[in-house]
């Protein structure tokens, strides 16, 4: 496994903070691509897995970017402002918006962990994950 670079690190010590959740429970995170977009001035695409514990969650939280979800394993309880609750199972997919307040993200088993891949289109430099007060 590559080691996190700082600002994916940021991210998951970002997740950790802001969920609250025990270190036992916190999301797992795992980078598997930065890519600068060079005919995209200002954009990058990062690219990485994240797994719940069975009964983990995330805080509310923004992303400030265009963030695409595939879930991989288990099952996952997503939900963004103004959006209603979706429970998504292996092949499904979910949209947050640059603007979008994500404020359900969590593990729908308390028995089996879920993970899933993010695709995040992101100004370069960018933090990946921002609290929401």
């Amino acid at each position: 496994m590559r080691p996190l670079s700082l600002p994916l690190a940021g991210f998951a010590i970002g997740l950790l903070v802001i969920t609250g959740t025990p270190a036992h429970q916190a999301p797992s995170v795992t980078p598997l691509m930065t890519k600068v977009l060079p005919d995209i001035p200002g954009r990058e695409v990062l690219m990485l897995t994240v797994e719940y514990a069975p009964g983990g969650a995330d805080a509310v939280h923004r992303h400030n970017a265009h963030a695409f979800v595939y879930v991989l394993e288990g099952s996952i309880v997503m939900q963004v402002k103004g959006g209603t609750q979706v429970t998504l199972t292996p092949g499904q997919t979910f949209y947050e918006g640059t603007d979008d307040v994500h404020l359900v993200g969590r593990n729908a088993s308390s028995t089996r962990p879920a993970k899933f891949v993010v695709f995040l289109l992101k100004k370069t430099g960018s933090p990946p994950v921002v609290p929401v007060p």
